[in-house]
């Protein structure tokens, strides 16, 4: 019986999850609702909020896993991507962790944690593991990309952005738009009222499996500010529409890409991935698609596709049977391939 306990901390979430043989016993996340008022996540801070998160919140996994430190086999962490100072709360924890009960370090790409996700069991509650080879659309506010899965441990990269993350664009037009932050879930619920076709915006022209949002965004900024001229209420006005507008685009473009991506690799086992999989417009259009072209779509459960320690905790029990340890030497990684 294999049981490690993993900790997330790239971002502005403090997580702790334990992991036996590849089942989910725990996952607890303690959030920062200081980043609010400043419109986004501030690094000093969100890392001084671990500091005081993380002993809790490990030891509420460990409880919640009714699990004693004794018990556990390994400890995993993300070592990156991510805030270098959130990074390194976790990266610390951990090995201060391993020395002291003299077992094994595990560290783990936060990227590879998000599609590793797709493969978290928990009991009672039924599961399809994604066929190898597969697709995945990894969509945060960091990342998107376009990744072929051979298996656990062998990737290709098919296409990316060349310059911002579709999650970024949802929360800066989020942000244009006056909504607080963090602002890709309103936009997703206003959209449900609003008319996807109201307005247009122009299409990003790169590579086939590449992606594009700076244009995007700017041309989002642009048709706000001549409207708002003309209407100083435009936006109260037609919030809906506009939010609606900007989401059926995104994923527009999402979707075209992927379908690109199909077209030259001829797989059609297809997985989504990372913070923007929680939007119900991408995963509503991903289901009919997959009816329109015969995929088959693996959609991971809402609480795994924000940042938590669960996914790193799966990664890492894949690494623990390879016997794929790091020495106390390891350090975090701000930016991490």
């Amino acid at each position: 019986m294999i049981t490690i306990l993993a900790i997330e901390s790239s971002c502005d979430d403090t997580s702790a999850a334990v992991i036996q043989d590849g089942w989910l016993l725990s996952n607890v996340t303690a959030n920062q609702d200081v980043h609010k008022k400043y419109g986004g996540v501030v690094p000093e801070l969100a890392s001084r909020a671990h500091q005081a998160n993380i002993v809790p919140v490990v030891d509420a996994a460990l409880k919640d896993a009714l699990v004693n430190i004794s018990d556990i086999d390994a400890i995993a962490f993300t070592r990156g991507p991510g805030l270098l100072g959130s990074l390194l709360v976790g990266v610390s924890f951990a090995k201060g962790f391993a020395l002291a009960n003299n077992i094994p370090l595990i560290d783990v790409n936060h990227l590879h944690g998000h599609i590793a996700a797709l493969f978290l069991k928990e009991k009672n509650i039924q599961h399809n593991d994604p066929q190898f080879p597969f697709l995945t659309l990894l969509v945060s506010g960091g990342h998107t990309q376009i990744i072929k899965v051979t298996h656990f441990f062998e990737k290709e990269l098919i296409g990316e952005t060349i310059d911002d993350a579709a999650g970024e664009a949802f929360d800066k037009t989020a942000k244009i738009l006056g909504l607080p932050y963090p602002g890709g879930p309103l936009i997703d619920k206003y959209a449900e009222e609003g008319d996807p076709n109201k307005y247009s915006f122009s299409r990003p022209k790169v590579g086939d499996t590449d992606f594009s949002f700076s244009g995007l965004k700017t041309a989002i900024l642009y048709f706000i500010r001549d409207e708002v001229k003309k209407n100083p209420s435009f936006v109260k006005e037609n919030l809906c529409d506009i939010c609606a507008s900007v989401q059926f685009t995104i994923i527009d473009i999402l979707i075209e890409k992927l379908k690109n991506a199909v077209s030259v690799t001829g797989i059609k086992e297809i997985a989504v991935a990372g913070g923007v999989s929680a939007n119900s417009g991408l995963r509503n259009r991903l289901r009919a698609e997959a009816d329109k072209n015969a995929w088959v779509v693996h959609i991971p459960d809402f609480k795994f596709t924000t940042d938590n320690a669960a996914m790193i905790g799966i990664t890492a029990y894949y690494k623990y049977l390879k016997k794929d340890f790091s020495g106390q030497d390891v350090t975090a990684e701000a930016r991490f391939k």
